[in-house]
């Protein structure tokens, strides 16, 4: 996936998840194995609104906005599978988080999301959040697929 352009790779990633401006967080799909394993990339405008309140002398995005971009991976994986096509997975709960550094604007994220056990529509998925070879965040979530 990596040989597409910004905008092949834009309509790619929104041809598996149901995430628009200025709620999708995935800039790129750097791997991914349906139903498995994600590996996606998100770039941190400089001008995200959202610095201007969080915050404005130092700015930093915000904890539950790497959780976001770590979710949506996850998602990627989930909705990939060929029975998953055109359904949204929604975030049922956070297991687990830990934030182990500061993101500013400018920074490029890497999530690694790895998807668990799915039983009756809910499942489980942990991954890990970087920025180059720091990590950022790391997560079990829980989600849901309605039927």
């Amino acid at each position: 996936m990596n040989q597409l352009n910004k905008e092949q790779m834009k309509a790619a990633i929104e041809s598996i998840l149901p995430h628009r401006s200025p709620f999708l967080f995935i800039s790129r799909i750097i791997s991914l194995e349906p139903g498995g394993k994600a590996v996606a990339e998100y770039d941190v405008p400089h001008d995200l609104p959202l610095f201007e309140g969080h915050f404005p002398q130092e700015p930093i995005l915000p904890g539950v906005i790497i959780l976001e971009m770590l979710a949506q991976a996850g998602a990627l994986a989930l909705l990939s599978l060929e029975s998953m096509k055109g359904k949204v997975a929604l975030l049922a709960g956070v297991e687990s988080a830990r934030f182990r550094r500061p993101v500013r604007p400018g920074e490029t994220l890497r999530a690694v999301m790895t998807m668990g056990s799915m039983r009756r529509g809910v499942g489980r998925a942990e991954g890990a959040v970087y920025v180059g070879n720091s990590e950022a965040a790391r997560a079990v979530i829980a989600f849901a697929v309605p039927h």
